[in-house]
Order: structure tokens, then C-alpha cells, then sequence
């Protein structure tokens, strides 16, 4: 395979990443990881510096285009960052008591159930009656555009989302995994955003943690160009391709994409815990 054919091949798939990473607010780290190791047999060491590079493109270029037209929370992705850093820091403190494969085992139950609680409910969540008052106070309430013009959405469980966003950066840390999933999830699910403003508001979270960890790649010189190029391209066109598809989609849609792809990255944690790879 010729240079030329493999930056069209792996930008072709980083392509699909992006938009991926975009509609779901995972990042697109997900699917390069594996093309690039599994399929281009790319060293895993380099595939994580291109995938770093490509989760910075996917939030710099799905979250440019959502801040503008009002769907991220930035003042929630803000006070929310603090607990992930922290919580990532913590994580590598403590990495080498705890046994990955048994974290892994356990983080890929914890999606398995959360992929069925996502599944189980297709529509957004009803404005709150009752909103948090620290959110009140943090002025963490905002509004969202929808066909029937802005709606408005007070965010609820600030500190038990606060709580699990420090989770997500000690699994991140642990693992060497992106905290998408549980950012997401936090946010719907226990915090009751709109699916689509967890979604846009995880994508621009995501880029500020792999910012600082392709910082350390770079300095180690685990970000080779001829990789990490058509990555960055491919995943950038893909994350802006994403972000005008997410206005129009089905909120229904989202949340059967989101579970398919938690299923799967659940059972690829189940195996490599189970069989020590972890």
C-alpha cells in the first residue's frame, strides 16, 4: 500500500469517525483506534496520537458549530471540565493499585446498563419543574433552539453529575479510554439535559482533555504527520458534516446510535478485562 492510498484510506475512515464522534459526543477516537491498529496495523502508541489529534478536530469543529448556533452549554462544559481534570489526575495516581481488567470488567457492566436505560427512552426529558438550586445559583440554566423555537431547560443533579464526571476522568486515566460515554450519559441521564445539549456539550469538553494529553504525545514523538494529517482532515470534515446533521435529527435516532456504539465498546472492555489485555 502506497503512502498516497493509505492517507485516503485512513481519511476516509476518520471521515466516519468524525461524524460519529459529532452525532454522538463520543469523539471519533473510538473507531481510528481500531482502523488504525486492527486494520492498517498502525503501532498503538502512534494510533492514540492520531486519535488524540482527531478528538481535538471533532470538538474544535462539531463545538465551533454548536456554540454558534446555541445548542452547547459552555458554562456547564466549564464547571464540569474541573471535575474530569481532577478526577484524571487521581486516576493516575492510583493506577498502579487498582487492576485495570477488573476496572474494565466493571466499567463494561456499567455501560452494558447504561445502554439499556438509554435504549429504554426515546424522547427528550420534559422541562424541569423542580430545577437545582446550585445550578440557579452557577446560572447553569439556558435554552436550546427546536422546531418550535428556544426551549428552555433547567439542569438538575449538579453535584451527582459533578460526582461522575470525576468517575469518567479516573476511568479515562485508568484505562486510556475517551470519557465521552460517561459525559453523555451524566449529563441525560442524571443532570436531564436535552440528549442533543449533552451531546454538544460533551463534544466540546472532550477537546480540552486531549489537548493536553497530545501535548505529552507530541513531546514523545508519538504523533507522526503522515498519520495523523488525513486523520485530522478526515475527522474534521466528518465532525462539521455531523454537526449540521444533529439539528435535524431524530432525537429517537441518536439515542439507537449512541446505545449500538456503547454496546460495542462495552463488550470490547468485558473481553480485554476478562482476558487480561487491559
Amino acid at each position: 500500500m502506497t503512502i498516497l492510498t493509505l492517507a485516503a484510506v485512513v481519511a476516509l475512515g476518520s471521515f466516519c469517525a468524525g461524524l460519529l464522534g459529532a452525532l454522538t459526543g463520543l469523539g471519533g477516537g473510538i473507531v481510528v483506534v481500531p482502523l488504525l491498529t486492527v486494520l492498517l496495523h498502525v503501532d498503538l502508541r502512534y494510533a492514540i496520537g492520531a486519535s488524540l489529534v482527531s478528538v481535538i478536530a471533532t470538538s474544535s469543529g462539531a463545538a465551533a458549530a454548536y456554540v454558534r448556533e446555541g445548542y452547547s452549554n459552555i458554562r456547564v462544559g466549564i464547571f464540569l471540565e474541573v471535575a474530569t481534570t481532577v478526577g484524571a489526575l487521581v486516576g493516575a495516581t492510583i493506577a498502579g493499585v487498582i487492576p485495570t481488567s477488573a476496572l474494565g470488567i466493571l466499567f463494561g457492566i456499567m455501560l452494558l446498563y447504561s445502554a439499556y436505560r438509554m435504549f429504554r427512552s426515546n424522547d427528550d426529558h420534559p422541562p424541569s419543574t423542580a430545577p437545582d438550586p446550585l445550578a440557579t445559583r452557577l446560572r447553569l440554566n439556558s435554552s436550546y433552539p427546536t422546531s418550535a423555537g428556544m426551549q428552555p431547560y433547567a439542569v438538575e443533579g449538579v453535584l451527582p453529575g459533578f460526582g461522575l464526571m470525576f468517575v469518567a476522568g479516573i476511568v479515562s486515566a485508568l484505562l486510556g479510554i475517551g470519557s465521552g460515554v460517561v459525559k453523555v450519559l451524566a449529563m441525560d441521564r442524571t443532570m436531564k439535559l436535552p440528549f442533543k445539549v449533552s451531546t454538544t456539550t460533551s463534544n466540546f469538553m472532550i477537546g480540552v482533555t486531549a489537548a493536553a494529553s497530545a501535548g505529552v504525545y507530541l513531546h514523545r514523538g508519538y504523533i507522526e504527520p503522515v498519520v495523523a494529517l488525513p486523520v485530522m482532515i478526515g475527522v474534521l470534515t466528518g465532525a462539521l458534516v455531523g454537526a449540521r446533521l444533529l439539528t435535524t435529527a431524530s432525537v429517537r435516532w441518536l439515542r439507537i446510535l449512541f446505545t449500538v456504539v456503547v454496546v460495542v465498546l462495552a463488550v470490547e472492555m468485558l473481553y480485554k478485562g476478562a482476558s487480561g489485555a487491559l
